[in-house]
């Protein structure tokens, strides 16, 4: 099976991912590596990388040829951004990087940064209208899309690093100097025609190591317990919150605080301040956070070529083919699974009467309720859960992840009781456990029409009569193991939706 290696050098820091190619356009990361540089630092006098930064960098290239080596990679993709892009010693720096290490860098153009950040985020964001703010060491991109179309982006040629650099000598406090980098950047959106004139309905999506780590703070103070970055909402209210505690406290203040490493301590307020700047530019109340940015647009670009012309259409349906095929699950089986409970969604929904987000619910569940089975067969449900709660699906949100590990358990309804999950309280209630359990006998229903995973029930047609649900199926050869098996949820049916069940 295939792996490939991209390597990421900033201005901040150099990020090494391992990636496994799985087939059929899906991957999945299977190891990592991250180190600070400062690759950018003291280049704003005369614009030289410095002979100390080089050789962190090149100790550091090595380091990752070495666990590369460790995988037998044979292609590494490996690109620079802002610092080696304005170095003025870039072809000297280049040639020895190649001569010490074996690995070539591509200097990355400022288009072809910017929009491989948008293909990260497009790729793996159910957010059809946004504009993306990404934070880098040297330069900060701000990319607009609507309809899933890029329509306008810039690269300005600085970044949390430069601008730590630069407003830091002054002599001035941390909540001056952060004063100062606001201004300077308000006024350099001031030139941007094209976002001064954006929808107003825009969704800003903040990328980059500093807005990582602003939600991991935000998710701490909150006493989160999804370990998911990727797509985590911030309000402006909890962002103000966070902004001016951090802004005014001194570096080993900063230091202490979990989520906060301490290579990034020290210009985490610069990157908050174009944060700030730029929500109130654009008027949003809101951040929503990205997990995935260049690295990820440059894998979309390898594994699925076609995303380098048109996005991915359908993010969440993608998401999970790449988890059914990586806990390798019996496709057909799945497939059956899923159509099947979104025919009986569809059919109940006289009884039920869920908006339509809860299929997506349903759906999410349908597809990952037997993925526990590769940890152990028993239990499998709980296992399923766990994999849905910490696999970072893509296109959908924190709480319908929840709600769906939720279904994953009700559908074996012995074992649910949503007191064990009260850790959740900031996504789910105790209003909520009707809909978790009534999708959860859905799924058991629709699972149990697929027990001997052949496919032989094609179609169910519910007619909803008194106190009774006659469901009738449509099948292709013998069905009674399929028949009895859905049989043993009527008790369950009764209980939850007040009918009897007739499966005829």
């Amino acid at each position: 099976m295939e792996r490939i290696a991209i390597i990421d050098l900033g201005s901040n820091s150099a990020r090494l991912v391992i990636v496994e190619m799985l087939g059929d356009g899906h991957f999945m990361v299977i190891d990592q590596l991250k180190e600070s540089v400062r690759l950018g630092r003291d280049m704003e006098r005369d614009g030289l990388l410095k002979p100390a930064r080089i050789a962190e960098t090149i100790k550091t290239l090595k380091m990752f040829r070495k666990l590369c080596d460790a995988y037998q990679i044979e292609r590494i993709i490996a690109v620079a951004t802002a610092a080696v892009r304005r170095a003025k010693n870039q072809r000297s720096f280049l040639d020895e990087v190649a001569a010490s290490t074996g690995i070539k860098l591509r200097v990355l153009s400022a288009e072809e940064e910017a929009t491989s950040v948008y293909k990260g985020v497009i790729n793996t964001m159910d957010i059809p209208k946004g504009v993306i703010i990404e934070i880098g060491g040297g330069s900060t991109k701000i990319v607009y899309y609507n309809r899933r179309n890029l329509l306008a982006y810039e690269t300005l040629p600085f970044g949390s690093v430069t601008l730590t650099e630069l407003f830091g000598s002054d002599g001035l406090t941390p909540t001056e100097q952060t004063e100062k980098i606001e201004e300077f950047f308000t006024e350099q959106l001031k030139q941007l025609d094209w976002l001064v004139n954006i929808d107003p309905e825009t969704q800003v999506i903040g990328v980059g190591g500093s807005c990582r780590t602003l939600a991991k703070i935000s998710k701490m103070l909150r006493k989160c317990p999804l370990n998911i970055v990727h797509n985590y909402v911030i309000t402006g209210e909890e962002f103000t919150g966070i902004y001016e505690k951090i802004r005014s406290m001194d570096l080993d203040g900063k230091k202490r605080i979990r989520g906060i490493s301490s290579s990034r301590a020290d210009i985490l307020p610069a990157a908050l301040a174009l944060v700030n700047a730029f929500l109130k530019f654009v008027s949003a109340d809101k951040l929503t956070v990205s997990g995935c940015g260049l690295r990820e647009g440059i894998m979309f670009n390898y594994a699925v070529p076609t995303t380098i012309e048109k996005p991915i259409t359908d993010v969440l349906g993608y998401s999970l083919k790449t988890l059914v095929t990586y806990y390798k699950c019996n496709v057909k089986h799945v497939e059956q699974v899923v159509n099947l409970s979104i025919q009986l969604f569809k059919q109940l929904r006289v009884l039920h009467k869920f908006p339509r987000q809860y299929l997506k619910i349903l759906k999410v569940a349908a597809t990952l309720h037997d993925a526990g089975e590769t940890v152990k067969y028993y239990d499998y449900h709980k296992h399923s859960a766990y994999i849905i709660l910490n696999s970072h699906l893509y296109g959908i949100t924190h709480r319908e992840i929840v709600m769906a590990a939720l279904v994953c358990v009700a559908y074996k309804s012995d074992d649910f009781n949503m007191s064990e999950w009260t850790r959740y309280k900031d996504y789910v209630t105790e209003d909520d456990a009707e809909a978790i359990r009534k999708l959860g006998v859905m799924l058991r229903i629709a699972e149990s029409l697929d027990r001997s995973m052949s496919g032989c029930v094609t179609g169910i047609n519910c007619d909803v009569l008194g106190d009774s649900v006659i469901m009738k199926t449509e099948v292709e050869g013998d069905a009674s193991l399929e028949i009895k098996n859905a049989l043993n949820t009527s008790a369950d049916f009764k209980r939850i939706f007040h009918k009897n069940l007739e499966i005829l």
